[in-house]
């Protein structure tokens, strides 16, 4: 074993809620494997604090106002931080697994996860592995393996969740009607549906797309 294995795993909990913050500590605090090290209420500040206290394993909230989990994720892959990453959310569409470890997350989880599985995923993240549970995983690869759809795509499926025809869509995008039935047609192909109502409900529960209130 390497001279690591004495040290605690040093842990920064990134969340905009205090009492999931104090949660968190309160349950970690209790193993004398793992030291929490400090608590981000944002995205800014968690990038603020990885700079100053090294943690080795960060905790982090996909959805917070601000500076997004992802955007985080991002930001830390800018500043070259070491510390690695797990997602723990109430979150799990398939785009928001597959944007979490495309930024550079380490590990998956979901907030309801048992005190056990996340003091494992910590374990398992802090030894240089991955760590994402096997009903996650199962979505993973299957969104890895759906082709990912061009940023015109997705301009024209959100217009199609708002009811748009092509027509409509055509003027609002000033391309021809039948470019946008051509985008139409890949769009159907990509998410494997065969019709545009279920490309849409797909698109929507698979995260792909958000619809406002």
């Amino acid at each position: 074993m390497n001279k690591h294995d004495s040290k605690p795993v040093r842990i920064l909990i990134v969340d905009d809620h205090p009492v999931v913050q104090a949660g968190l500590a309160s349950m970690l605090t209790t193993h004398k494997g793992i030291e929490v090290v400090g608590s981000a209420s944002s995205g800014e500040e968690a990038v603020a604090m990885v700079q100053q206290e090294m943690p080795d394993v960060i905790l982090l909230d996909l959805r917070m106002p601000g500076m997004s989990g992802i955007d985080t994720l991002r930001a830390l892959k800018e500043i070259k931080a070491t510390a690695r990453a797990i997602i723990l959310t109430s979150f799990e569409t398939d785009e928001n697994i597959y944007r979490a470890i495309q930024a550079g997350a380490q590990g998956y989880l979901l907030k309801d996860t048992s005190q056990n599985q996340m003091l494992e995923a910590i374990a398992t993240v802090h030894a240089g592995k991955r760590y994402i549970p096997r009903q996650i995983a199962a979505r993973l690869a299957e969104r890895m393996l759906r082709s990912d759809l061009t940023s015109r795509e997705l301009e024209i499926l959100e217009m199609l969740a708002k009811g748009l025809t092509n027509k409509q869509i055509g003027h609002a995008l000033e391309i021809s009607e039948n470019t946008v039935r051509n985008h139409v047609n890949s769009i159907m192909e990509k998410l494997e549906v065969s019709d545009r109502t279920e490309a849409v409900a797909v698109a929507i529960q698979q995260g792909i797309i958000q619809i406002s209130g």
